[in-house]
């Protein structure tokens, strides 16, 4: 029976190619679509999720109440707090502890690398997190505080072919040994580091350790791993009692946050690593559902519209003894045919495309045919279409009665095509909805282009300057700071060069109670961002001076007095005039001697903050350089040169600020283009969809056509006659999709503190190209209809 039921529906499907084309195309691309998305999607929900104890570890965070208006969120705790609460608490089962990522050079035989990602961590991390020890173990690795453990990639990077076990990585005038190599952290894991060393070779030096044994002094990622069954909420007041007991005048609250959510955190203060944005997550494992359901509703809409051409079929069928459930199972059997042949198509897209897919993503995603995931997905996906696509279908085809059909009678009721005309507009709906949300999207992204950031960033690059070059001699760092400026000065391919304690674009270092004036409220304690810049900073990047003026090389009380940006005057309410009014900063008392315009040194998903910009040679550790126009590769090779002559123990490793700038987005640019392409595809298959059910319609209407030919009627006439109703449930579906459309876009554009507005133009837009694709779709066929000659079309009957 079963092989019967398969050879009649391939039959079928053959018989009826153009249709089986149209479902078949629209299911694997849909499925195909869907498949990555979801990939995609398993891969951000699941992050840090394959330890082992994931549903028990918690990461301390703190949160720091400045005044009534201001609060900080910190993933940086104290040393001496993940101490006191192993000891005082016994909920906790075990602590591990993490300084985050810093930067170093390494030195391997000579050749130096500049190293990102390294952190230090102590003995409890290895039993919080799972790593797969290729060589060496986490006892190995600990019993010298100067060993190193390095992953795979970074071993093959620094040592090629060799054994990495046993040699040396220099760094400063330490020598590490290498210990052990651990296997690449899967994509999906919040700690990428490329190198770990413990915690006991920082805490050996000792003014390291003096910052560490400090409660004021918060250097540490710390985990609690917690036993089953216990109250978090008690173990946070127990910790925030530890810490305000210890850390008199610090108003902190400390809170848990469990592992598996870390990586969508968004309030952090400096947060490290990069996170997701749950949001995104959301948007695309609702557009990958879509995508199914679209491609769903051309399966369900093209059987049910074409039901009265296999109405004799059927009612034959019954009149010989065809019971409904045989005829339900012979259309279940011709949808898990195509179902199936889309399923094969799907994997050899997916095979074709995920290349490419991970090109665009950034990540490593596999087709493995044994991953339980995967087939997971596949077979969901399979299962989910075939029901959907033969349960409607079956049940219309198989319920109607035989004797009608031979009485002229349709077997497609009002209400058949009424499910069918809201098949199209929910379609369309969708479509309409991806359109103006792909249009916010690239209108938000072109107007983060577009802006201006406010200082320039043309032919400008950045090169941090090496602390350990100079054995913490100030004087001695302070003079070589100054002749490497004058030197590259003197180089006629650079135009500009100065100098600041952090990087334009990640001014991470902040103070609160830095700052003080006559008048100040004494509940306001303000957070401050903290600029060093010298006399050549504005010259550089073209920051506008609002009033006042700036830093001047010859006035020696410039080391004492402060510049302002406009948002800090405007939140600390300083009487006016500013400008030359008293202001105490990190206890230094000097003169408010310029206002500068506000200028972006985060990204536009954050607000410009209060900054106060002060000249402070000591705090210099960045060296910027502009290049004259069309000397880029002479301003590298020039400063490279010079750079070798002062740090010859340093790589030179340079960054663009442009580059930089364009970096900060990268998240959103593949945010916008993964949502083009997805929309793109949905809308195709709605177009496959809608082009399918035009052709039905000229194809049941031909007799008609070749009559109103006869008769004088003109190709466009036609063309009208076959369009206007699919347009019109194009119209509604866009007037229902508006409003959604505004709605969810407006919550994503809450991302950005710089936005956009959605105006009537983006509607506007959209509803200009979901027109012209209405347009091109149906008029294909209805030009093609309208061009025949009418005799033909008379003769079909």
């Amino acid at each position: 029976m079963l092989k019967n039921y398969l050879k009649t529906a391939w039959r079928t499907v053959w018989k009826n190619k153009q249709v089986s084309f149209i479902n078949m195309a629209g299911l694997s691309i849909g499925m195909t679509a869907a498949v990555f998305i979801l990939l995609w999607v398993q891969n951000e929900m699941s992050f840090d999720s394959y330890h082992p104890q994931a549903d028990n570890i918690y990461r301390i965070t703190s949160i720091l109440h400045l005044d009534k208006q201001n609060t900080w969120v910190w993933q940086t705790s104290p040393m001496l707090l993940a101490r006191t609460a192993k000891r005082e608490i016994p909920s906790i089962e075990n602590i591990a502890m993490l300084q985050p990522g810093f930067q170093t050079v390494f030195n391997v035989n000579g050749h130096l690398f500049n190293e990102k990602d390294c952190a230090y961590v102590d003995k409890g991390w290895f039993s919080l997190f799972h790593y797969d020890f290729v060589k060496g173990s986490p006892e190995n690795f600990f019993q010298n505080p100067f060993s190193i453990l390095l992953t795979e990639s970074a071993a093959k990077k620094y040592f090629g072919n060799q054994d990495a076990i046993g040699q040396i990585i220099r760094l400063d005038t330490v020598n590490y040994t290498v210990k052990a190599v651990i296997k690449d952290n899967p994509t999906n894991s919040s700690f990428q580091y490329q190198a770990l060393i413990p915690v006991a070779a920082r805490i050996a030096n000792p003014h390291l350790m003096e910052q560490d044994e400090s409660w004021r002094s918060s250097n540490y990622m710390i985990f609690l791993l917690l036993h089953k069954q216990v109250d978090i909420t008690a173990v946070a007041k127990q910790l925030t009692g530890i810490m305000n007991k210890n850390n008199r005048g610090n108003n902190t609250t400390i809170s848990l946050e469990p592992l598996k959510d870390i990586h969508f955190e968004s309030d952090l203060q400096f947060a490290m690593p990069p996170h997701g944005n749950k949001k995104n997550v959301y948007i695309f494992a609702v557009l990958g559902i879509l995508l199914i359901l679209i491609a769903c509703i051309n399966y369900v809409n093209l059987t049910t519209a074409r039901a009265s051409l296999r109405s004799k079929e059927i009612s034959i069928r019954k009149i010989v003894g065809a019971k409904r459930k045989q005829l339900f199972a012979q259309f279940m059997a011709e949808s898990l045919v195509i179902s199936f042949i889309s399923i094969l198509i799907t994997f050899l897209l997916i095979r074709l495309l995920l290349p490419f897919f991970n090109r665009i993503t950034g990540e490593n995603f596999l087709f493995p045919l044994t991953s339980v995931s995967l087939w997971e997905i596949l077979l969901g996906t399979l299962l989910l279409v075939t029901l959907l696509n033969s349960i409607y279908p079956a049940l219309l085809l198989s319920s109607f009665k035989p004797l009608n059909i031979f009485r002229g009678i349709s077997i497609l009721k009002v209400k058949d095509t009424n499910f069918r005309k809201t098949l199209v507009v929910l379609q369309f709906s969708v479509s309409s909805l991806l359109i103006i949300g792909t249009i916010v999207i690239f209108t938000q992204m072109r107007f983060i282009q577009k802006s201006n950031a406010g200082y320039n960033k043309a032919q400008i690059f950045s090169l941090r300057i090496p602390f350990n070059s100079f054995d913490r001699n100030q004087e001695e760092r302070l003079t070589a700071i100054h002749s490497l400026r004058n030197e590259i000065l003197q180089q006629t391919s650079i135009t500009g060069v100065s100098m600041t304690n952090q990087p334009i674009l990640e001014m991470i270092s902040a103070a609160s109670g830095a700052v003080n004036w006559d008048g100040k409220d004494s509940t306001l304690n303000p957070a401050v961002t903290l600029l060093t810049a010298d006399a050549g900073f504005r010259r550089m990047f073209h920051v506008p001076i609002e009033s006042g003026r700036w830093f001047s090389p010859d006035n020696i009380n410039d080391k004492h007095n402060v510049i302002l940006n406009e948002t800090a005057i405007n939140q600390f309410h300083l009487r006016k005039p500013v400008i030359g009014m008293p202001f105490i900063f990190m206890g230094d008392t000097g003169q408010v001697i310029g206002v500068a315009k506000d200028f972006h040194y985060l990204s536009f998903h954050d607000k410009i903050g209060p900054m106060v910009i002060f000249n402070n040679p000591g705090w210099f550790s960045f060296i910027y350089c502009e290049a004259a126009p069309g000397k880029t590769t002479q301003a590298l090779e020039s400063v490279g040169r010079i750079w070798k002559k002062y740090f010859p123990d340093a790589p030179f490793d340079y960054t663009f600020l442009d580059q930089a700038f364009d970096n900060l987005y990268k998240t959103d640019r593949l945010t916008s283009k993964l949502i083009l392409i997805f929309s793109c595809l949905a809308i195709f298959i709605s177009c496959l969809g809608l082009l399918g059910l035009t052709a039905f319609a000229a194809e049941q209407r031909t007799k008609e056509i070749g009559i109103r030919k006869i008769l004088g009627a003109s190709v466009k006439d036609i063309v009208s006659l076959l369009s206007k109703d699919f347009i019109l449930l194009v119209l509604i579906a866009f007037i229902i999709a508006s409003p959604v459309a505004w709605w969810a876009m407006n919550k994503w554009l809450q991302n950005f503190a710089y936005r956009i507005s959605i105006n009537a133009w983006t509607f506007v837009a959209a509803g200009i190209v979901l027109f012209i694709m209405a347009m091109l779709t149906t008029g294909y066929y209805a030009v093609r209809t309208g061009m025949r000659n009418p005799v033909k079309n008379l003769r079909t009957e």
